[in-house]
């Protein structure tokens, strides 16, 4: 038995019993993220700068946890759709080891890379000496991220978002108390512990995510016979684990890296550049959020659906996801366009940090409809078991892409900061053509086509 059989039923009531509580989550945890802009806000603009770099450092690292929710999602998944249980069983316990192991890896590698790296994009000053010290911290809750990625990626393939959502709103809450708590301490009973605790609050938070999605996998009717053993690294099915994480990891990898390359851009406009990028950017992920919702329905409807031969619901889903992501773009752009500065405004009383925020959401309103096709053609390679085109696609994009158009409008055309934002949108125009050549590719050979059998 699964929690749910997403191979039987109508598609739209399977999409939306996913996309809402993902949808849900993410906004929560976004939320998070703008609590954490916000408390920073209160020292300075150079420490906002600073958590905004050091945060999409870590990120390089998180990549892994990205890989193994997709992994999971598309192994565990199929095998659900198979009704092999023991199959998917093997997976999800194996998935959880993974991801330990990885955290801890990455955990000692991220100390001699990440503070390089920091100061290789960014200027000498308190930004940067923020951002190393936000980085170092957080490097702390990498088995809370890494793990809990993994967990998610099983829950969502037995059609459970309902958990990840839950874990979400009570690490918001939490991180609403331990912020100011760990920041500034009690008033004549302990002190705090200034900029480092917004880096403590994560840690502790995101552990406690980690320890309930892994409660909530071990409670599926799918792990009812596991064992300790079972943890015990398989090598056989680490290799399958390693062959669906490599592409999906390193397809978000170099999306971080892209973000790297914006950060080296922005470094020669000045930290207020920096500062409005890191405001704006998690205000767009508020309004994209349903997007990201849809997207991450269609992985686990379309891993089941293949899993059983049913080709016609696979072209079902996505074309819905298509649709209804049309209708939440349109209705979502003048949120950006009209309210853009003035949402910057609640986090800086800097102009030109506002002035940076709102070109950059003016800009990204026109590209909500874009960013949901990169969404969606990803979960449908995830689940064809076919990553690797994504990492193409994201080859492409972020690395070539961005690079390259940001260069045109700032280095050629000598634009001002608002150039970068051309450059990046430019890249991801050009990138979704390239995802659905791909898509039409791919589905010739999995479900006989996007329009029909061919």
């Amino acid at each position: 038995m699964i929690d749910q059989d997403l191979t039987r039923g109508p598609i739209p009531k399977h999409f939306w019993a996913l996309a809402i509580p993902a949808a849900v989550g993410m906004l929560f945890n976004t939320l998070y993220n703008v609590v954490d802009v916000y408390f920073a806000g209160l020292v300075g603009t150079a420490v906002q700068a600073g958590l905004a770099l050091g945060y999409q450092i870590l990120f390089l690292s998180i990549a892994l946890g990205v890989g193994l929710a997709a992994a999971m999602g598309a192994l565990v998944g199929n095998a659900l759709g198979a009704r092999d249980r023991r199959m998917a069983r093997r997976y999800s316990a194996q998935g959880i080891s993974f991801g330990m192991l990885g955290a801890v890896v990455l955990g000692i590698a991220s100390q001699f890379y990440g503070p390089a790296l920091l100061r290789a994009v960014s200027t000498p000053g308190d930004y940067q000496d923020a951002g190393i010290i936000y980085f170092r911290l957080l490097t702390l809750a990498l088995p809370g991220f890494l793990v809990a990625f993994g967990c998610n990626g099983i829950l969502q393939a037995h059609g459970d978002g309902r958990s990840m959502r839950r874990a979400l709103v009570v690490a918001f809450f939490a991180n609403i108390a331990l912020n100011p708590l760990l920041m500034f301490g009690i008033p004549g009973v302990v002190g705090g512990m200034g900029f480092a605790g917004l880096a403590i609050s994560t840690v502790i938070s995101q552990t406690g995510v980690m320890a309930y999605l892994i409660r909530q996998v071990v409670r599926l009717d799918t792990m009812t016979a596991t064992e300790p053993r079972h943890f015990v690294p398989d090598w056989p099915r680490y290799r399958e684990i390693v062959e669906q994480v490599i592409p999906s990891g390193f397809a978000f990898l170099i999306m971080i890296l892209a973000g790297v390359v914006v950060q080296f851009a922005l470094k020669s406009f000045g930290e207020h550049a920096v500062a409005g990028f890191g405001v704006g950017i998690r205000l767009e992920q508020l309004v994209i959020l349903p997007l990201m919702g849809l997207s991450s329905a269609l992985l686990p409807i379309a891993a089941q659906n293949l899993g059983a031969r049913n080709p016609e619901r696979v072209r079902e889903a996505l074309f819905y996801c298509w649709k209804a992501g049309a209708v939440i773009a349109l209705a979502a752009w003048p949120f950006l366009w009209f309210g853009g500065g003035y949402a910057v405004s609640f986090f800086s009383d800097d102009p030109a940090v506002i002035s940076v925020g709102r070109d950059y959401l003016r800009v990204a309103s026109f590209m909500l409809y874009v960013y949901l096709i990169h969404f969606s053609i990803t979960s449908f390679l995830q689940a064809a078991k076919r990553p690797i085109w994504s990492l193409w696609i994201s080859l492409y994009r972020q690395a070539f892409g961005v690079a390259f158009f940001v260069w045109l409008y700032v280095g050629y055309f000598g634009t001002p900061v608002i150039g970068v934002w051309y450059g990046t949108s430019t890249a991801a125009a050009t990138g979704a053509i390239m995802a659905l050549l791909v898509a039409r590719h791919v589905a010739e050979r999995k479900i006989g086509g996007l329009i029909g059998a061919t």
